[in-house]
């Protein structure tokens, strides 16, 4: 057989089961709220920065719009974000978390940790993370050229 296509020879493989397995040391941490990891991704973006268009919150997650709207209409029912028209520009709609859901950034402060925590290993550790960011993120912007 040809190893171009060995399951143990494909990056691919390694990345997905990678992300997989993150998310699923994230549902335990995010369930008892209530909350999925792409709501938890969207919170992040929002505790950075409140009120933003769609779009924006789009582009940070690297998702299509057409994905994200459905997920903030979810979160929208639930309590935790407010959805509304722009001031400006009408068509633009302006995402702003409410109280439920910026309460939520001090109930979850030991979710980085606990996660970032799972994944140290003998390769991967607090001084070796910043390289592996650096990795990533070159992976991320080629494969989006």
């Amino acid at each position: 057989m040809d190893d171009r296509f060995k399951l143990e020879n494909q990056l691919c493989f390694r990345l997905y089961t990678a992300s997989r397995l993150i998310t699923q040391a994230y549902y335990p941490l995010l369930n008892v709220f209530g909350l999925t990891y792409p709501q938890y991704l969207v919170l992040l973006v929002l505790w950075e920065r409140d009120a933003q268009p769609v779009n924006d919150i789009a582009k940070r997650l690297m998702l299509e719009t057409n994905t994200v709207t459905p997920l903030l209409k979810r979160m929208e029912a639930e309590g935790l974000l407010k959805r509304s028209k722009g001031k400006e520009d009408a068509r633009q709609m302006i995402v702003k978390l409410k109280k439920k859901g910026r309460d939520l950034q001090n109930k979850l402060t030991d979710v980085p940790e606990t996660v970032g925590g799972a994944v140290l290993c003998d390769s991967v550790t607090p001084e070796t993370v910043p390289a592996l960011f650096g990795m990533l993120d070159d992976i991320i912007e080629q494969l989006k050229r």
